[in-house]
């Protein structure tokens, strides 16, 4: 289990698309929304962690078909995400300025929008289920049964994630009231939507 733990701290602290969600929504003031985007990746991953417990990721890698569809869903999805991020920096007018960085944040502070956003997202990433197909069985023993103990090991991954996710969204908190002016939304939303529009991108060529 500690093997373990370390191989998916490691996968937690990379820098990636679970990381931009967080702290772009956190960053922004969406404190609630940003909570229900890390309840969404970690449903995910319980959810990955218990398919793959179960053999029934398997299919990824078994069958080349079921993996493609899953993988160009998930980047027509971040390509969708990105976009809608891009464009509504265009909407940003010069005299927006003038509001003052106490401005509220545009769009809505909500748990449950953050949580089905999170939840795609993970859900979507093919990856994430070969990941899974890949380490998780080499950490589980023989003696030991296969799905009560793989949904164990992903139990310790979660942690790990929500723990992280607390120092991100405590972190952005700090940083976020310099980030609410008009412009420098426009600023961060143009760079989150440019990384998860190179993901989306990666993630449709590769194999």
């Amino acid at each position: 289990m500690w093997s373990f733990a370390l191989v998916v701290g490691l996968l937690t602290l990379t820098p990636g698309l679970d990381t931009a969600l967080i702290l772009r929504t956190a960053l922004l003031g969406h404190r609630t929304r940003a909570w229900g985007t890390v309840l969404g990746i970690q449903t995910g991953t319980l959810l990955w962690g218990t398919l793959t417990s179960a053999g029934l990721t398997a299919l990824l890698t078994a069958s080349r078909l079921a993996y493609d569809i899953l993988r160009w869903a998930g980047a027509a999805y971040l390509l969708w995400m990105a976009a809608r991020m891009i464009l509504a920096t265009s909407r940003t007018k010069r005299g927006d300025e003038e509001a003052g960085p106490e401005t509220a944040p545009a769009g809505k502070d909500s748990l449950a929008a953050g949580w089905r956003q999170g939840l795609l997202t993970n859900l979507l990433n093919p990856k994430m289920g070969v990941f899974y197909v890949a380490i998780l069985p080499q950490f589980i023993p023989e003696e030991m049964p296969h799905l009560a103990m793989g949904v164990t090991l992903t139990c310790v991954h979660i942690t790990l994630g929500l723990v992280w996710s607390a120092t991100l969204v405590g972190c952005a908190g700090v940083l976020g009231a310099h980030l609410r002016r008009p412009r420098a939304r426009a600023l961060l939303d143009r760079a989150t939507g440019g990384l998860i529009a190179a993901l989306a991108v990666r993630l449709a060529m590769s194999d």
